[in-house]
């Protein structure tokens, strides 16, 4: 939309494009039942244990998020039942591992198996490793490890969110550049939206780029 300079008031008038001059009943909508349709999230997969007597296991997750940068902070809920909650409720850590095309196969499997029935490091071939500060191993193909610290525990329903501090973090040297940048978009990080596995697609833009000058 291009925003034109007022001059009777000295406050900006708004000068329509042709998509906003569409009426509402020009643009089809229908009304859904409530529901989590946000999409894309990211899928990572969260790994845990290492202590009080849990042996290491990984559960995938979609409800991940950031909540605060500064102390940094993410949240994760997990549904009570999922074996991972107990350990995490525990040991009250864990660590986000940043997922990738490469791993999207891993990060399925860690999803709908079980770490009551197998040990999902054997059975998806994964790398354990070793954290900076938590007792939960990362996974080393993981471009990016999370190393979190439960602060708090919300039950919301279905799912308990738990409030975590990001503790440290672990990057892949490969996705530096020369100068020292963490080139992230260059790891075809991968997305999850309404069942379905998707690689993040080309760059659009960056923060700000709409209101850069040229």
């Amino acid at each position: 939309m291009r925003i034109a300079s007022g001059k009777k008031h000295g406050s900006p008038k708004v000068r329509p494009d042709r998509a906003s001059l569409q009426s509402a009943q020009e643009i089809a909508k229908r009304t859904w039942k409530p529901g989590t349709m946000l999409a894309p999230v990211p899928a990572v997969m969260v790994s845990c244990g290492g202590k009080d007597g849990y042996e290491p296991n990984i559960i995938t997750l979609a409800w991940a998020g950031t909540v605060c940068s500064d102390p940094p902070m993410l949240s994760v809920s997990i549904r009570p039942e999922r074996f991972s909650y107990e350990i995490i409720s525990k040991t009250r850590e864990f660590v986000v591992n940043v997922t990738t095309a490469d791993l999207a196969k891993a990060t399925d499997m860690c999803g709908v198996k079980s770490g009551r029935d197998v040990d999902k490091f054997a059975m998806t071939g994964l790398t354990k490793l070793k954290s900076n500060v938590v007792s939960a191993p990362g996974i080393a193909e993981s471009p990016v490890n999370i190393e979190c610290r439960v602060k708090s525990t919300h039950k919301l329903g279905s799912h308990v969110l738990f409030l975590a501090e990001v503790v440290s973090v672990q990057v892949s040297e490969e996705l530096l550049d020369k100068k020292g940048k963490f080139r992230l978009e260059h790891a075809d990080l991968l997305a999850y939206a309404h069942g379905e596995y998707f690689v993040l697609g080309r760059r659009l833009g960056f923060f700000g780029f709409s209101v850069k000058r040229k």
